[in-house]
């Protein structure tokens, strides 16, 4: 991940922080929705990581919500 990006990571995180509040779901559960591992789900959420497009579509599917409404990131 490139430095230059870290603030859009964190904001991308934070979106998934907040559908997986909306669903009404634990890390451990979402992770398990995703076929991924809960520290990986915390990563993302923590802004730390990439995610792969397939992971973002299959998000979506969980999420029920458009890929863009997960770009769409708040200002501060």
């Amino acid at each position: 991940m490139k430095e230059e990006y870290a603030d859009r990571y964190r904001k991308f995180g934070l979106n998934v922080v907040y559908y997986r509040k909306a669903l009404r779901a634990t890390q451990l559960e979402l992770a398990e929705l995703l076929d991924i591992e809960r520290s990986h789900i915390s990563a993302i959420e923590l802004g730390k990581v990439g995610v792969s497009m397939d992971l973002i579509f299959k998000m979506c599917d969980v999420f029920q919500i458009r890929p863009k409404d997960l770009f769409d990131f708040r200002e501060d």
